[in-house]
C-alpha cells in the first residue's frame, strides 16, 4: 500500500500536475494546526526535490506564521478519478514576498493573480504514497474565479490594508511576517 520515497520521480510529478486541487497543512510548536486547500493553477514541480506555490490574498495567514516558528510543511495530493492515490510531499518551506529579489522569477511561473500575498518555496525532503481506496470519487467542473474577482475590486491600497488588518497575526496570536 504505502511507499516512502527520498525525491519526486516522474511518475509523481506527472500525477500532482493533474490534481485540480491539493492541501497545505502547517503547525506552530503551539497553537492550532492548520489544513488548507489551494487551487488555481498555483503549484509547479521545479526539481525532484522543489516545488514552489503562489499563495493568494486569503481571510488568514497561518502558513506563514508556523513557517516562521517551525519550519516544516506537508502538501497532500488525492485522486478524485480513475486510479485512487494520496501522495504527500514532507518538507520545508521558505517564504518568498513581492519585496524580495527572486519574487518576480518565481511569480513569473504562474498566470496572473491578482492578491498575490506569497510564494512558498518548499524543499521536499520525503514523498510518500499510499492507497487512497476511502477518498471518494468526485467530479471537477472547473475553478472558481471569486478570488480574482474580489481582489480586481479592491485599489492597492485597499489590498494592503485587507493585508495588515488580517494577515500580519495568525489566529493564535502569532506574527506572519507579511511585510505590509
Amino acid at each position: 500500500m504505502g511507499q516512502q520515497f527520498d525525491a519526486i520521480s516522474d511518475r509523481h510529478r506527472e500525477f500532482i500536475e493533474r490534481q485540480p486541487v491539493f492541501f497545505v497543512a502547517t503547525a506552530a510548536r503551539s497553537g492550532r494546526v492548520n489544513a488548507s486547500p489551494k487551487g488555481l493553477d498555483s503549484l509547479r514541480v521545479l526539481g525532484p526535490r522543489r516545488v514552489v506555490w503562489l499563495n493568494g490574498t486569503g481571510s488568514g495567514n497561518e502558513t506563514a506564521a508556523h513557517l516562521l516558528d517551525v519550519n516544516r510543511m506537508t502538501i497532500m495530493f488525492c485522486s478524485f478519478v480513475r486510479e485512487p492515490l494520496i501522495l504527500r510531499l514532507y518538507g520545508t518551506a521558505r517564504e518568498v514576498q513581492p519585496d524580495d529579489d527572486d519574487w518576480a522569477e518565481l511569480v513569473g511561473l504562474f498566470p496572473p493573480m491578482r492578491g498575490a500575498r506569497q510564494v512558498y518555496d518548499v524543499d521536499v525532503d520525503l514523498v510518500q504514497t499510499s492507497c487512497g481506496y476511502g477518498v471518494p470519487l468526485m467530479e471537477t467542473t472547473g475553478q472558481r474565479d471569486l478570488m480574482d474577482g474580489w481582489a480586481a475590486k479592491k485599489s492597492p491600497e485597499a489590498l494592503a490594508a485587507y493585508h495588515a488588518e488580517k494577515n500580519v497575526e495568525s489566529i493564535d496570536g502569532f506574527p506572519t511576517g507579511l511585510r505590509v
